[in-house]
């Protein structure tokens, strides 16, 4: 098991998807009057107090005004009537909470750039070191043990703890905040203090393991990913097959998953939704490469946007995916800024694949289940699928 610090969950976030299917702004202002903005804009806002509060949300907006009037915390009178909604993707976040989630769906966390993993004897490693990362300055490199946070042992501790702790999550750390680690390397061991910072990630990443085979490696929808999908299509050699990793894909921004579709399709019908009962669909614009051989890796921790993408592939004829059944998030969030800064978010709808399939709580299956082995197995299949000249 690893973690790195970008899409780990902090405490609140657990309870549902640290990215999810985020309609960018466009969920914030307009979902319960109806006056939906085109689904493609990019601009996320922060959500505002100003609009109607959608169907589910009154209760918890109301809730967490007579606790800001009687002197108590609206955000856990919100966290009791989100709990009383039965939604299993509702969720509370705390004004920091939510600032990281924003960060994160543009391609930044607050943090000190350590990728960490837990051995089978307990013991948390350093998996990898950010370039550029204050981690990176202090000299931590891969391999090296970390014992202990601020003072707090990790030893045995789970992943996501530790991850909540060098982000500071209990906090609401900011950039600038430290923390102090102790750290072993064979028979030495020391601390370190970091200033914590706000770093960037690679949300999409390209090699070429073969020849004539491209990957595509897609982590979550941040801005700017559906384009740079979209370059690295453009670059593939003309002549080979491209292998789109989609697994351990917690969702993001639909207007990126969008964009990533339309590098592969030639325009036409991506996914339809509802919002509050309001039926609407997705489209990718013209002139994707509809040639190129294209097999799309999924697993248990392919989400939300990545989902949707998944099944747009699957359904028009233009992927073979392979790996086992996606994880089964086919809901869309609207955010509701509360009295006290906090934000509550609720469902409003569904989404579902071109040819109609739901998502939510079913999942995709695969064309081809695989357990072990998916990208030797994947660049089989691409090679059996011929070549595209």
């Amino acid at each position: 098991m690893s973690g790195r610090e970008l899409f780990c969950q902090p405490r609140r976030v657990r309870r549902g998807a640290a990215l999810t299917l985020v309609f960018a702004g466009l969920l914030v202002t307009g979902a319960a009057t109806g006056a939906f903005p085109d689904p493609g804009q990019s601009d996320r806002k922060t959500p505002t107090g100003a609009a109607r509060p959608a169907a589910g949300h009154e209760d918890v907006a109301k809730a967490a005004a007579e606790a800001m009037a009687d002197g108590k915390s609206p955000m856990e009178a919100a966290e009791r009537a989100v709990s009383r909604s039965g939604d299993r993707w509702a969720a509370v976040y705390s004004e920091g909470e939510y600032r990281e989630f924003e960060d994160a769906l543009d391609g930044q966390y607050t943090g000190v750039g350590l990728w960490t993993r837990r051995t089978a004897d307990g013991r948390i490693d350093v998996a990898k070191v950010q370039a550029g990362s204050p981690a990176a300055a202090a000299g931590i490199r891969k391999g090296d043990r970390l014992r202990s946070i601020d003072g707090e042992d990790v030893d045995g501790r789970p992943v996501t703890d530790v991850v909540s702790l060098l982000r500071g999550d209990a906090t609401d750390a900011r950039a600038g905040t430290t923390v102090t680690l102790a750290l072993e390397r064979g028979t030495r061991a020391w601390s370190e203090t970091l200033r914590r910072a706000l770093l960037s990630t690679d949300s999409v990443t390209v090699r070429k393991p073969a020849p004539g085979i491209t990957v595509i490696k897609v982590s979550a929808f941040t801005r700017g990913s559906g384009e740079l999908v979209r370059t690295a299509v453009r670059q593939a050699p003309a002549n080979g097959g491209i292998v789109l990793d989609l697994r351990g894909n917690s969702g993001g921004l639909v207007s990126e998953a969008v964009t990533a579709a339309s590098a592969f399709l030639d325009g036409g019908l991506v996914a339809t939704y509802d919002v509050n009962g309001a039926q609407r669909s997705l489209h990718a614009e013209p002139g994707g490469d509809t040639v190129r051989p294209l097999v799309a890796l999924v697993d248990g921790g392919t989400m939300s946007a990545a989902e949707m993408l998944t099944g747009a592939l699957q359904d028009r004829g233009r992927a073979v995916v392979l790996g086992s059944r996606t994880f089964g998030k086919g809901s869309i969030q609207m955010p509701t800024r509360l009295p006290d800064g906090s934000v509550a978010e609720l469902t409003v709808g569904h989404y579902r694949t071109p040819s109609d399939h739901a998502v939510d709580g079913r999942g995709i299956t695969p064309d081809l289940e695989v357990s072990s082995g998916a990208l030797e197995r994947a660049e089989t299949v691409l090679s059996g699928l011929g070549d595209p000249s």
